[in-house]
């Protein structure tokens, strides 16, 4: 008998229109990245902010959450390159994460953005 596992991420709570855009980290001959991939999907997106300290001035960065129900990249082992397009403005993906069950399914994904 299969287990199921409580959805962390609730399917009616992502309700925010997201472009994701995921690039492998190998290029083609021309230098573009190889294997890209764009996605249309619905997050839960929480926005945040940071400061960053330079040497000359303290600059304030935008950053931001957006997390789905389930897998979002099943043919991917990691999720790490790419950019996401949410409220208007494109954020590269600076970390990606697949929340795994105890038995390994995906139970969400996470992608952490600036």
């Amino acid at each position: 008998m299969a287990r199921t596992w409580p959805k962390l991420v609730r399917p009616a709570h992502c309700q925010t229109p997201i472009t994701v855009v995921l690039e492998s980290d190998e290029l083609t001959n021309l230098g573009e990245p190889k294997n890209s991939a764009t996605l249309e999907l619905f997050c839960n997106f929480q926005d945040g902010s940071h400061k960053v300290l330079t040497t000359e001035q303290q600059i304030v960065e935008a950053s931001g959450t957006a997390l789905f129900d389930g897998d979002i990249a099943p043919d991917r082992a990691v999720i790490g390159t790419g950019y996401v397009t949410v409220f208007g403005e494109r954020r590269e993906i600076v970390r990606g994460s697949k929340n795994r069950n105890p038995d390994g399914t995906v139970n969400y994904s996470r992608l952490d953005v600036i």
